[in-house]
């Protein structure tokens, strides 16, 4: 199965697949709120507003499975996220990225790209996952790995 194949819901709830950003150079990031690492939301976006007509896709998934620092409901973190963070690139609905309840998507993430001493669990929020326009994964970032730790990696990419 490609990573295009799964299927994910959008946080106004529509459920789609990640055909939409084949060719793209995709930043799949596990979100939250109320995390100590939320500022990296303006950074992603920083991302998202300087390379996006390249062809990055900066694709934010909530998920409250740390210390449940994420809002209850999809409209709440969308709300907070805009109002508070100015994010405008694609959030998705809440999800697990760990465990037997995780995500496919993040299934399919962790498998391909393991983290420290080839774990494949992820220990925090805003983890991030580097995927070519071609669907492989190509690198796995941590929470303390600022978004614009990531140019040089994302401009390679990008070509």
């Amino acid at each position: 199965m490609s990573i295009y194949d799964i299927e994910v819901k959008k946080i106004t709830g529509a459920q789609e697949t990640l055909a939409p950003y084949k060719g793209k150079v995709m930043l799949i990031v596990n979100t939250a709120t109320k995390c100590g690492f939320a500022p990296q939301f303006k950074g992603l976006q920083q991302l998202q507003d300087t390379y996006g007509e390249q062809g990055l896709a900066v694709l934010g998934f909530p998920s409250g499975q740390f210390m449940n620092q994420e809002l209850e409901g999809d409209a709440e973190i969308a709300q907070a996220c805009e109002l508070n963070h100015g994010v405008s690139f694609p959030l998705f609905g809440k999800i697990d990225v760990n465990g037997s309840s995780a995500h496919p998507l993040f299934q399919h993430l962790t498998n391909e790209a393991r983290g420290v001493l080839g774990s494949k669990a992820i220990k925090w929020n805003f983890t991030k996952f580097l995927v070519d326009r071609d669907g492989k994964v190509v690198k796995r970032f941590g929470p303390n790995d600022k978004p614009e730790d990531l140019v040089e990696d994302i401009k390679k990419l990008l070509g």
